[in-house]
């Protein structure tokens, strides 16, 4: 059903509101929702939470950019380039951060962030500085031009998907579930033999890997790049995305990405001061649904259906009882 909605979502926006509007927020939600479910790798399944984890989107951007508009370099082998130097990125800094928990951790990821921002903030003569970077084309592909923003939105549905299939199956793969064993307890895995440091540092390119993915829909969209995208919010944005999705799920960090993307977007219509209300959001959020919201769905959809005067359908009793009990 949710698909569905999504492989029609341009031509609801066209008749409902006559503009691609949503379309545009489900693009940028969409883009995001690579790099917080890349995040959720190792918020979720290591429990190291990152506040430098977009730079690595920037990174791409920046290398697609560079390499086509000022060495002339083809879409697809910048593309390739962007996803390489985003893996070398998240391997060399995953050296660094990997030493470190907790509030550490945290720290030196933002601070090799803001390093890689002042580097293409200051390298004017390579990233054109405050002016930033454009005309950048959108690609074309059998003769099927993706310059339209329908056709375009289907392009990034088609790598999303395609990401969060690979992600399900890293998640689901002994991989996976070794990085959950770690996550439990990292001693009785060491005892068994893992090198629970390899899984981590595995897991840490993995992600950049992914989050560079998302770096070349984002310069493709956009067709634009300058350091505010390298700047702490985004990387504030993604940590908010997964925390309030649901770290540990599936599908939270999505869900977190649409949630944060309509409601930044409908906030700013009204008022300059919407970092605040993120801010809150994210204090909510820890306080009083830690789990983030798909953990809390099920109770959710208890209480609709109770104030609709209806009883739950047949089977959704069970499920409910079945996850409260694992949860």
């Amino acid at each position: 059903m949710v698909l569905i909605a999504f492989i029609f979502a341009p031509w609801l926006s066209r008749v409902i509101l006559g503009s691609t509007y949503i379309v545009d927020l489900l693009i940028i939600a969409m883009i995001y929702g690579i790099v917080a479910l890349s995040l959720n790798l190792l918020l979720g399944y290591m429990e190291h939470a990152s506040l430098g984890h977009a730079v690595y989107l920037g990174i791409s951007a920046y290398t697609v950019a560079i390499c086509h508009t000022k060495y002339g370099v083809g879409l697809l082998p910048s593309s390739m380039l962007g996803i390489v130097m985003a893996i070398g990125a998240a391997a060399l800094f995953g050296l660094f951060a990997l030493r470190t928990r907790g509030v550490y951790f945290l720290m030196i990821t933002l601070s090799l962030a803001m390093m890689v921002w002042g580097l293409a903030y200051r390298w004017v003569s390579m990233t054109q500085g405050d002016n930033g970077i454009s005309g950048i084309p959108r690609p074309e592909i059998g003769g099927i031009s993706f310059q339209a923003i329908n056709l375009f939105y289907y392009f990034v549905l088609c790598f999303f998907l395609l990401c969060f299939f690979c992600i399900y199956r890293i998640i689901r793969s002994p991989f996976g579930k070794t990085l959950v064993g770690i996550k439990e307890s990292e001693s009785r895995m060491r005892t068994l033999g893992y090198n629970c440091w390899l899984h981590r540092y595995i897991c840490f390119v993995v992600a950049g890997a992914f989050s560079g993915v998302a770096g070349i829909l984002f310069i493709l969209y956009n067709q634009f790049i300058s350091p505010p995208s390298l700047e702490i919010l985004p990387n504030f944005e993604c940590l908010l995305m997964v925390a309030l999705g649901g770290p540990g799920t599936v599908v939270g960090p999505f869900v977190g990405s649409l949630v944060i993307v309509f409601i930044k977007d409908f906030i700013s219509i009204y008022t300059e001061r919407w970092l605040i209300v993120l801010g809150v959001a994210y204090i909510v959020t820890i306080m009083y649904a830690p789990k983030g919201l798909v953990v809390y769905a099920p109770a959710l959809w208890r209480w609709f259906a109770r104030s609709a005067g209806r009883k739950p359908l047949e089977g959704e009793e069970f499920s409910q009882s079945e996850s409260s009990r694992k949860g």
